[in-house]
């Protein structure tokens, strides 16, 4: 397996399983992952919902695997016949599925502790793509597995959130930064978004390196009031790598949120509150 790198990655989420596409289950990977960046100074780029579907999630790693993304994938490393992430990862590598010997022995600790038999659908928890490395689990030491910037994890909270803190302090330390977003938005009256998005597109052109966005909201009857129709724009910074220049950004932040607010007044909008966030 290739070691982790000193770059910094787009981050995405592959979260697996019938259950949560069906609303069996409710999802809380992405809420907890979400939080487990922010406190690193990281956020997520993407996030991916697959079922328990071979073919589509051998397509889907094929094109997160020709990526430099940094990816969690959530779901399906278990032993029985729905579980299908092991078997899907080796597919879209070209490679085989091996026993890991320090899986292995890490199974074979957990049924002796727990006082149950070494069997063949046990072990096959340990089968994972040849070169793959163990991602400990600290729960009930099944261990998780990693290809190059990919992490599979388990599906049960409890076992996947602190695996992906290890992951993360363990091997990406290096960047982490102590902020993950910087945030400009304003709340506007009296446009509709066409009217803005020639500024918002000349925006983008010429700030390539912020998210120029646009939030429209429809007018909202309460018991006592109308909310107004309204846009939130905003500028965002995010994906800082360590070495950026960070008060360089910053200040195309500044200047570019200058230029929508100017550009929103030239229109006839009405500003009605304005916020600065860092998350």
């Amino acid at each position: 397996m290739t070691a982790p790198d000193q770059q910094t990655h787009d981050i995405g989420l592959i979260i697996i399983g019938d259950e949560i596409l069906s609303g069996k289950r409710e999802d809380r990977h992405f809420a907890q992952a979400k939080s487990v960046l922010a406190k690193r100074g990281l956020a997520l780029s993407w996030v991916s919902y697959l079922g328990d579907s071979p073919d589509r999630c051998v397509a889907a790693l094929e094109k997160s695997f020709a990526s430099n993304d940094l990816v969690f994938s959530f779901g399906g490393i278990g032993s029985t016949p729905d579980d299908h992430t092991r078997q899907s990862a080796a597919k879209a590598l070209g490679l085989p599925l091996v026993l890991h010997d320090q899986a292995r022995e890490l199974i074979a600790l957990r049924c002796q502790e727990s006082g149950q038999p070494l069997t063949a659908e046990r072990l096959r928890m340990g089968e994972f793509p040849k070169g793959a490395s163990i991602v400990p689990n600290p729960y009930n030491r099944i261990p998780g597995f990693s290809v190059g910037h990919h992490y599979f994890l388990p599906g049960f909270p409890i076992m996947a959130w602190p695996m992906m803190e290890w992951v993360l302090d363990t091997h990406y330390s290096h960047c982490f930064r102590q902020v993950a977003e910087f945030d400009r938005s304003m709340m506007v009256h009296g446009l509709f978004e066409a009217t803005v998005t020639q500024l918002l597109e000349q925006l983008t052109r010429d700030y390539p390196r912020l998210k120029i966005y646009s939030l429209p909201s429809a007018p909202v009857q309460s018991q006592n009031e109308t909310v107004r129709r309204h846009l939130e724009l905003g500028v965002k910074l995010t994906g800082l790598a360590k070495d950026e220049d960070l008060q360089g950004c910053l200040d195309q932040l500044a200047a570019a949120y200058a230029a929508l607010r100017d550009g929103v007044i030239g229109l006839g909008g009405e500003i009605s509150q304005e916020a600065s966030l860092e998350r």
